[in-house]
Formats: structure tokens, C-alpha cells, sequence
């Protein structure tokens, strides 16, 4: 985004920087700090907001700030805002209200509080950038139909894959190919990994034993292809989506799909184990002018009818800023749902559930995640794996069986089912125009 840099400039050319709060303050939130006051001129952050305060103040100094003030009212910030001097707080309420914060990063990974934080945003006219893909994954069309109603800007990020994707996306159209597979490279993926088996990797990376986990268990994964899904209107091959495990380069993917089908589907996403170049993510699209299929087979691309695209790298923390940038200077999302979801993310027992099991969180001991068509969840009732936290088993479950909201007990009076709710109602699941083969 050649032109983001020319306007980021213009605005610490003008003293006008973007003030940024950041909500959370672990390990990519700490990244992220230290790119904005390190790497980006014409943004800085104003605002770290954490429930352990001392995090936040760690946020700081490992970016070299050393001088903040602690704030628990919208005016202490904006007063301390008008003072150059950056804030931290345990209560984003605190932050959100005051009228000098121009964009919210939500760098938390939490659902409730995460739609709690989302709806306050919206409120506050506050443009919000997610990191946080299991709140978008969960109720994001909701929000992001909110969001626009609201004239602020909702978005995914550069730098995780299914910002990298779409991005990827955006330039294959742009040069007139269709895309039909959004994908995604993993090194591993394991759904009976758990925070006991990914602690020594956690410790090591400094991250959360529980974040790694929904990493290799394939719960993010399947949050990051639902995204894409959800913003290009693809669907899944079959539940879980087909996963290859194919050590080759990307670009021999162009002959393992069946080109009629994928039209058929309205393209898919999917992701692969092991491929080359990774970790990075792919497109595979196709064009339909002969002619301009004669240039790409002389521009090394192949004779199609598929063609790969690729990134061989998601720099996570690093490309965030310009999302920030894109939202607030060019009111660009780099990741919107376009309406109604046509994926979500359903739980699955990750091991014998008995009755009265209190579900623990993402990247836990009890569920997984796994892509599946919308429509379904919606008919068969399926459980979000981002509602099943806090939910209590009602009858003994098998492993690996996808549960259903007949299976568990809601905890009460939370957001996130309201939210929920309110989405099937806005935005109801249409069925497709056909029915998925059986792959």
C-alpha cells in the first residue's frame, strides 16, 4: 500500500499523528506498540488498555516509553492526550469515549469481551481494526453492518493470513483473473494438541500456551479461512475444508482441483500442510480470454486453466499499522464480511465429553474448531465454537463429534448470544444455488 506511507507522512509532517489505542497487551499486542512508536511516523499510540495494568505498562517500556499516566475517565485521557502523554487503564470504556482516539485495536483473542469492546466502539464512532478473529469469525457481519451504518470502518488485518489473502485477492482481480481457492500454509496441524503439549513451544516464543494450541489444533485456522469466506462469498469443499498434506510447492495445486466444481461453488478456501514457500497463503484463480491466457503461459504462470498466486509470508504485528492507516485515512477495510456469513467455525469435542463438563476456552482441552458451510450450521443447529466457552454439557459426547446447541447449556446474560441472535435475524443464512459434492 504504496500510498498509505505518503499520507502517514503528511500527517506527522503535520503534527496530526493517528492516535491509536490498543486493547490488550500480550504478546502480539506488545509487537504491535513498539511498531507504531518505533517504525511508523504519523501514528502513535496513545492508549494501551489491559486487565492487568501492569501488562500494558510492560507494552510500554519495551517500546522505550517511559512516561504515561493511568486514567479511569474519558476526560483524564482526553486531559492527558492533550498533554502528549499516553494512558493506560484496565477499562477500554476509558479510552473509547475520549474523542481525540481515532482507531481501536482489539489485540485480545477474547470473545465476550471482545463483543463488548466491539459494540462500544461502534457507539463511539471509533474505527476498529480486529486482531481478533474469533470475535470476527463469530459475529462479525453483525458488527461490520453496524459499522458501516455508523460510517467507521470494521477490519480484519495486514499481516494475519486472511488479510494477506485479501489483499492477494484484490490484485489478482485487479489484473483480471477470478479467484476460485483462497488458501492457507500451515506447518502442523494437530486437533488433539493442547496447552499441555504446546506449553514448552509457548515458553519458548513467550505466547500464551492456550493461544499456540488454537494454532495447532486448527481452531484459528479455520477462524482465518471463514474470514476470507465470509469476505469474498466462497464456500468450504466439505466440513474442515480438504487440508492437503502436500510437502510440494504451491504452485502444483493447479492440477489437484476440479475447476467445474469450484465454479460450481462459487470458489472455495482451504488451507495446506507442509507446502512451500511458507507460512505464507495462496490464490489460485483463472481467466477466461484465451488471449490473455497465451501471455500468462509465456509469463511462466502455465498453461491455467488454474494459476497460482502467492505470498510467502504473513508478518502479522509488522503490517497492522497500515490497516490502521488504510481505515482512518481512506475509510478501507483490508478485511470486510460482505453480508450474511457463508462459513462459520463449529466446535468439536476434542475429547469424551460427560454431562456437567464445563467447556473451557479456545485452544483448550475440550473443543476444536472446523470450518463449516453456514447454511448448515444455521439448519442443524450447530454450536460456534466461539459461544461454547462457559457452556455445560447436558449428555455424555464422543470425541470428535460436533456438537450442537441441543448439547450444552448457555451460561446466562451474555453478549455474545445476543449478538448472535440479532445476526440470524439482520442477516439470515441463504441457502446455496447448489449442493456441495461429496469430496
Amino acid at each position: 500500500m504504496i500510498i498509505v506511507d505518503t499520507a502517514l507522512r503528511r500527517r506527522a509532517e503535520e503534527g496530526r499523528p493517528i492516535r491509536v489505542a490498543v486493547i490488550g497487551a500480550g504478546f502480539m499486542a506488545r509487537g504491535l506498540v513498539n511498531q507504531i512508536t518505533n517504525s511508523t511516523p504519523g501514528m502513535t499510540v496513545s492508549a494501551i488498555v489491559n486487565r492487568t495494568v501492569g501488562k500494558a505498562e510492560t507494552a510500554y517500556r519495551e517500546a522505550g516509553i517511559t512516561q504515561f499516566r493511568p486514567v479511569s475517565t474519558p476526560a483524564e485521557t482526553e486531559r492527558a492526550i492533550g498533554a502528549d502523554v499516553p494512558v493506560l487503564t484496565d477499562d477500554f470504556r476509558a479510552v473509547i469515549g475520549a474523542e481525540q482516539i481515532e482507531a481501536v485495536v482489539d489485540a485480545t483473542g477474547a470473545v465476550e469481551y471482545g463483543c463488548q469492546l466491539a459494540v462500544a466502539a461502534i457507539e463511539h464512532g471509533k474505527h476498529l481494526i480486529l486482531m481478533n478473529a474469533e470475535v470476527d469469525g463469530t459475529v462479525g457481519p453483525l458488527l461490520s453492518r453496524r459499522a458501516g451504518a455508523a460510517g467507521i470502518v470494521l477490519t480484519g488485518c495486514d499481516g494475519d493470513q486472511p488479510g494477506v489473502q485479501l489483499n492477494l485477492v484484490r490484485f489478482v482481480r485487479g489484473i483480471g483473473l477470478r479467484p476460485l481457492v483462497c488458501g492457507n500454509i500451515k506447518g502442523l496441524q494437530d486437533p488433539y494438541r493442547t496447552p499441555t503439549t504446546q506449553q514448552a513451544f509457548a515458553e519458548r516464543w513467550g505466547q500464551d500456551p492456550r493461544m499456540v494450541t488454537s494454532f495447532a489444533d486448527g481452531t484459528k485456522i479455520s477462524f482465518e479461512q471463514a474470514l476470507v469466506a465470509n469476505a469474498t462469498g466462497m464456500t468450504v469443499a466439505r466440513r474442515g475444508m480438504l487440508g492437503r498434506d502436500h510437502r510440494g510447492h504451491i504452485d502444483e495445486l493447479t492440477t489437484m482441483y476440479d475447476v467445474a466444481e469450484l465454479e460450481r461453488l462459487g470458489g472455495v478456501v482451504d488451507y495446506t500442510v507442509g507446502s512451500r514457500p511458507g507460512p505464507g497463503v495462496f490464490v489460485l484463480a483463472t481467466q477466461d480470454d484465451p488471449r490473455q491466457r497465451h501471455y500468462l503461459d509465456l509469463y511462466k504462470l502455465g498453461p491455467g486453466p488454474l494459476y497460482s498466486f502467492y505470498t510467502p509470508y504473513h508478518l502479522c504485528h509488522f503490517e497492522v499499522p497500515q490497516t490502521v492507516a488504510r481505515a482512518v485515512l481512506f475509510g478501507d477495510a483490508a478485511i470486510a464480511p460482505l453480508g450474511a456469513p457463508t462459513v462459520e467455525v463449529v466446535a468439536t469435542a476434542k475429547r469424551e465429553l460427560a454431562a456437567g463438563d464445563v467447556l473451557d476456552g479456545l485452544g483448550g482441552y475440550d473443543s476444536y474448531g472446523v470450518a463449516e458451510r453456514a447454511d448448515l450450521t444455521a439448519t442443524d443447529g450447530l454450536l460456534p465454537i466461539g459461544v461454547a466457552e462457559g457452556c455445560t454439557v447436558r449428555h455424555a459426547i464422543a470425541k470428535d463429534t460436533v456438537l450442537r446447541y441441543a448439547d450444552v447449556e448457555l451460561p446466562g446474560g451474555r453478549l455474545v448470544d445476543r449478538l448472535r441472535t440479532e445476526q440470524a435475524a439482520e442477516l439470515p443464512v441463504g441457502q446455496p444455488a447448489a449442493q456441495l459434492a461429496e469430496v
